[in-house]
């Protein structure tokens, strides 16, 4: 992946070709989705239309790219090949924002738009930061003679979302800056019609880190709203464990249906979490630890680290295995420490500084001996390995304390949410009136 601040204009990446990481090539880039927002902020770069063999155009998203660099396209293994469906909160750039007619601040003069470029910021995300633009009027041949500079985002008007207006892809815009249990705050209070709209025009990553916050009922209700296709797309986007859970609420057969709908790779360690007893560690790990061979090294340990999708506690450390490295893997070999990597130089193998002492726990080991386990030894992560050594994921201490707490607390943190003052305060009448 380019590093942050390295700016990439839109146009070039039309036409290239998107590899997968065996160097076959996937297809070649059609157009780049992004989500606009309201008050002139730059737009968030949702990910890649991609054209497939037959035509077929897919979305890939941003999180599965990992380089943008040398004209091409790399992507991770994983890849959806279902249609790409435009969302009501998505707007295609090649195809809707090249060729416009907006306003440059200052001038009040309209300038036409010939390309934009996107930027990744230090938390690893894309937005929009330029656009490249040209001056004076266009003629015939939708040419200008005016000259043609780049200027920021926010210097041009016309791009962004109305202010004004109720609309599903107007609220999106007004909560983009929310974290997820913010959204999932506003979600909860909204009526069940407005609820299931703004569900709709999420991009399925933010829909599933948002389904992850909410109630089990409001989890089943919005997730029996969407096409089973969808469905199964915000499945996917979903951490395992929470996918398993949300599955389980659900009758035998549409969880099922689900399932074979999901990419074969996904399904499987979802498939496997729901075959153990929910409260066990089996039934709470996540299947999707950061887990590195004994001949990597601490620079290398620390980058996996560093990624921004590693939920803290999955990130506090790292698991040490013979290859496969995907779960189940190879021979688990031991656990290292964050505040351990720190301690040791760049180059040194994580297979020597591996700490092989502590038992893990097997698959059945219940809820009250894993609570324990983690406070005797003062860890907020503890691997799952089953009897031929295998590494089968890891239990976190956010995991443990979602069974811990009452059935009905996330319900509770919602409704104390209405104390504080947030931005969904605005849309306050809505929710109490049930428009």
């Amino acid at each position: 992946m380019a590093g942050a601040g390295t700016r990439v204009f839109i146009s070039h990446l039309a036409g290239i070709a998107v590899f997968d990481p065996n160097g076959d090539q996937v297809g070649r880039v059609r157009d780049v989705v992004v989500s606009l927002r309201i008050g002139g902020r730059p737009p968030r770069v949702l990910g890649l239309v991609v054209e497939v063999v037959g035509r077929r155009r897919i979305f890939l998203p941003m999180t599965r790219v990992t380089s943008l660099e040398s004209g091409q396209v790399l992507t991770t293994g994983v890849i959806n090949m279902r249609r790409f469906e435009q969302r009501a909160a998505e707007t295609l750039v090649l195809a809707e924002l090249l060729d416009r007619r907006v306003t440059e601040t200052g001038t009040d003069s309209e300038v036409t738009v010939l390309d934009v470029a996107m930027v990744q910021t230090r938390l690893r995300e894309w937005e929009i930061s330029k656009v490249f633009v040209q001056r004076g009027k266009p003629t015939r041949l939708r040419k200008s003679k005016g000259e043609a500079v780049t200027l920021d985002w926010s210097a041009v008007t016309g791009f962004s979302l109305a202010e004004e207006g109720q609309g599903a892809a107007n609220l999106l815009a007004t909560f983009d800056q929310l974290r997820p249990a913010d959204l999932a705050n506003v979600m909860h209070h909204l009526s069940a019609k407005r609820r299931a709209e703004v569900a709709a025009a999420l991009d399925d990553e933010r829909l599933a880190d948002v389904l992850e916050e909410l109630p089990e009922d409001d989890q089943v209700e919005i997730i029996g709203k969407l096409k089973d296709e969808r469905a199964a797309d915000v499945l996917e986007a979903m951490d395992p464990d929470d996918a398993a859970d949300l599955l389980s609420e659900l009758p035998g057969d549409e969880a099922e249906r689900l399932l074979q709908l999901m990419e074969p790779d996904e399904a499987a360690p979802v498939r496997r979490l729901l075959a153990y007893q929910e409260d066990t560690a089996g039934g709470l790990m996540t299947t999707e630890p950061i887990v590195l061979e004994p001949n990597a090294t601490v620079a290398e340990a620390l980058a996996r680290v560093r990624v921004s999708d590693h939920k803290p506690a999955l990130a506090a450390q790292v698991y040490v295995c013979r290859p496969p490295n995907e779960t189940p893997t190879g021979k688990y070999l031991g656990t290292i420490h964050f505040q351990r990597l720190l301690r040791e130089p760049p180059y040194t193998l994580v297979g020597s500084i591996v700490d092989g002492d502590l038992d893990p726990l097997p698959p059945d080991t219940p809820l009250s001996l894993i609570t324990s386990y983690l406070a005797t030894y003062n860890m907020v992560a503890a691997p799952v390995v089953d009897d031929a050594d295998h590494l089968l994921g890891a239990v976190t201490v956010d995991d443990v304390l979602d069974h811990l707490l009452p059935e009905d607390w996330r319900e509770a943190s919602l409704h104390d949410g209405e104390a504080h003052s947030t931005p969904h305060d605005a849309y306050e009448s809505e929710a109490t009136h049930g428009r």
